[in-house]
């Protein structure tokens, strides 16, 4: 009887074990993209409303799964699948024998990431001081917005079809990174943030404040896409398929990082 317990036993531990790693993954993940302490959301106290830049995830039709599904290389590119959702192709009845191809372009296929990083310390978007070293008494010094500041991100290298491949590459780094991301994000003139920082006298305050941004990298790849018509049947075909590694910034909106220094 102990030997089928122990058994069922280990069993159990090695079907558990893929799970729990995974597990371990997904939490390992999620810690290396964790807000640290210095930065702070200010969605609220923005006085410039930023417009979330969720992308649009289109769904293949059942057609145009088919007609992915009869690929080699993987079509993730949102434009491209839209393009054949729209695409309404029908051989004549009398096309017995009949073959063509029609050529639909040079598109970028699918992105794949190589790696995600985030910078808290982007770009500098803001400065404030308080000078105490005149005086006898402590003080305290709040994060106030000089100046309105755009905060752009950008493809790092030239690229066919930028705006295709910017989108894809946003695509990924939102499924990675639970936080608000678009390539342009303002911070409003006069923004302010509650949390203090004191200086002591005969000390001089600076705090600086930054605009994060996330880093991703990775490969895209291109093909040439055409329509293959065979009689009564319809199928896809890519030719000519090369890979360019690209990398983009692409900001955190609503989020400053913030590092204080006495001096």
């Amino acid at each position: 009887m102990n030997k089928y317990f122990g058994f069922g036993v280990l069993l159990i531990l090695i079907i558990m074990l893929p799970v729990n790693a995974l597990a371990e993954k997904d939490d390992s993940a999620k810690k290396e993209f964790e807000v640290p302490n210095h930065v702070l959301n200010i969605s609220k106290e923005n006085t410039f409303p930023n417009s979330t830049e969720d992308q649009e995830v289109v769904e293949p039709s059942e057609l145009t799964q088919e007609l992915i599904d009869g690929v080699d290389v993987a079509i993730d590119n949102p434009d491209l699948i839209k393009m054949l959702n729209e695409t309404s192709i029908k051989p004549s009845p009398i096309a017995f024998g009949y073959r063509g191809m029609v050529y639909i372009g040079r598109w970028p296929l699918n992105y794949k990431s190589d790696e995600t990083n985030i910078n808290w310390e982007y770009q500098n978007i803001n400065t404030n001081e308080l000078n105490n070293i005149g005086g006898d008494n402590e003080q305290q010094m709040q994060y106030t917005q000089q100046n309105k500041k755009e905060v752009k991100g950008a493809l790092t290298n030239k690229i066919a079809n930028p705006d295709d491949v910017k989108k894809m590459m946003l695509l990924e780094a939102q499924d990675k990174i639970e936080l608000p991301l678009a390539y342009s994000t303002v911070i409003g003139k006069n923004t302010k943030k509650d949390n203090t920082y004191s200086v002591p006298a005969k000390k001089y305050g600076e705090l600086q404040a930054y605009a994060p941004a996330v880093n991703e990298r990775g490969q895209v790849t291109f093909g040439e896409v055409y329509f293959q018509l065979k009689g009564y049947d319809k199928s896809i075909v890519v030719k000519n398929v090369t890979k360019q590694g690209i990398g983009a910034w692409v900001p955190i909106q609503d989020h400053v990082s913030y590092s204080f220094n006495l001096k």
